[in-house]
């Protein structure tokens, strides 16, 4: 084999390696939002009943505010998770799956931001009618930081330990 044909064929071969890593990565990406628009769906759901019932109109102001802060939370983290398959479908042919992955995985990220937040809304709703206003603050404040806790900080440890590292 000609050195022009064997640096093609390995060139080739390189750039079958990066589109099945893609495939993989997507795939991977795929599964992981699985898990995670389900739970942001139901959560959705609850809060939008929940403004129908007659307990609703009880709700103090800062109730209120906490509502609907957690009500559009639950929104844009849904949003942010189904992102990667609209920008999919709408540029599946177009060879920039590697664009799409990194962008899926900032959105994905930002998902869980807003999860954790809507999360910790909930909470701070039910602690409060269950128990009262103290009690909520802390059980909120102790929720998101066990949320960002094992979310979050491992990964961001690692890269900075990595990165120290290097």
């Amino acid at each position: 084999m000609s050195d022009g044909k064997a640096k093609h064929v390995e060139q080739e071969e390189k750039e079958e390696d990066v589109k099945k890593r893609l495939e993989r990565e997507h795939t991977e990406l795929l599964n992981e939002l699985r898990s995670l628009i389900p739970g942001a769906e139901v959560l959705l759901g609850f809060l939008l009943a929940v403004a129908f019932t007659s307990q609703f109109a009880d709700l103090d102001d800062a109730q209120r505010y906490v509502y609907y802060g957690t009500l559009v939370s639950t929104a844009v983290a849904l949003v942010l998770y189904l992102a990667p398959a609209s920008y999919h479908r709408l540029r599946f042919r177009e060879g920039d799956k590697d664009y799409m992955l990194r962008k899926a995985n900032r959105e994905a990220i930002a998902g869980t931001f807003f999860s954790a937040l809507a999360l910790t809304g909930v909470l701070y709703l039910v602690t409060r009618f269950v128990f009262g206003g103290t009690e909520a603050i802390v059980v909120s404040i102790l929720f998101f930081a066990f949320a960002a806790w094992r979310w979050w900080s491992h990964a961001i440890y690692r890269d900075y330990r990595d990165y120290r590292d290097r």
